[in-house]
């Protein structure tokens, strides 16, 4: 596929493997509307990617992202200049849900994705990463849920995603409401991330490893277990139960199982076909 966008780069570090990089380290990879529309249709195209097993993503120059770029952004730039308050709601109403959708695209990809955080991630950046499978970050880094300071809410998906992620609704609700920053050692003992590594080459590295690792799994198994885990996060045990059921009827058929045990039996790497 071809991966051609405004705002982000697209690269291959390995066999099956994408590097998803904002790349507007001159604006600290604030979130513009062109990035929304980009990385909405980048994860699109991801889902379907038959040479994309995993994805990690990351951000180019000195930090992660500043989040919301509020010089750059259409419903700041466009909504607000409305004059009629009825109007200016329903106008926000309409351009939210694709601001929403965006990282819900990170979400709804079958590849599973994982977040390496440098120096700053912030606002929008802990929507984003919520949004993801699993986040490594640097020991420079540090996190902070901004809105509350431009008199907001975060509405792109912190307040839905980041609760069921740390498990802790008492210090969630601190973060939400203060938006205060919590540093790399904080993130990693409430369980927001699951590594720190010493700096941005190395975590770039062990993040490429772990996506090695992950892609020389079976596609079925792996997509699979993304599927069912975010499913099973929303509903409760028995109905996550029946929808593994009705998955795994037709998946246990398929011909990784087979190469997977055969080559367990002859001690070997299996090799999976392209999904």
């Amino acid at each position: 596929m071809d991966y051609k966008f405004e705002t982000l780069k697209i690269t291959s570090p390995g066999d099956f493997i994408k590097h998803v990089e904002l790349n507007r380290p001159e604006k600290l990879n604030a979130m513009n509307t062109a990035f929304w529309k980009e990385i909405t249709e980048c994860f699109n195209q991801l889902a379907v990617d038959k040479d994309c097993r995993v994805v990690v993503l990351s951000g180019a120059g000195r930090m992660f992202t500043a989040g919301l770029d509020l010089k750059e952004n259409e419903i700041f730039t466009n909504v607000m200049a409305l004059n009629d308050p009825g109007r200016k709601a329903f106008a926000v109403f309409q351009s939210l849900p694709r601001i929403q959708d965006s990282f819900n695209a990170i979400e709804k990809c079958p590849k599973p994705v994982i977040a390496a955080v440098h120096n700053a991630c912030i606002g929008g950046g802990v929507d984003m990463t919520s949004a993801c499978d699993i986040r490594y970050c640097t020991q420079d880094a540090w996190f902070q849920i901004k809105e509350i300071d431009i008199g907001l809410a975060a509405d792109v998906g912190t307040l839905q995603r980041m609760p069921k992620v740390i498990g802790n609704d008492s210090l969630f609700r601190e973060l939400a409401y203060t938006g205060r920053k919590f540093l790399a050692d904080e993130a990693k003992s409430m369980g927001f991330v699951s590594r720190i590594l010493p700096d941005k080459d190395t975590l770039i590295k062990a993040a490429v490893e772990l996506a090695k690792v992950i892609a020389s799994k079976s596609p079925i198994g792996v997509q699979g277990s993304k599927v069912n885990i975010v499913y099973s996060r929303d509903h409760g045990v028995y109905q996550g139960l029946n929808y593994m059921n009705i998955w795994n009827s037709a998946m246990v058929q398929s011909e990784d199982v087979s190469i997977a045990i055969a080559a367990a039996l002859q001690k070997t790497a299996p090799v999976f076909s392209k999904l």
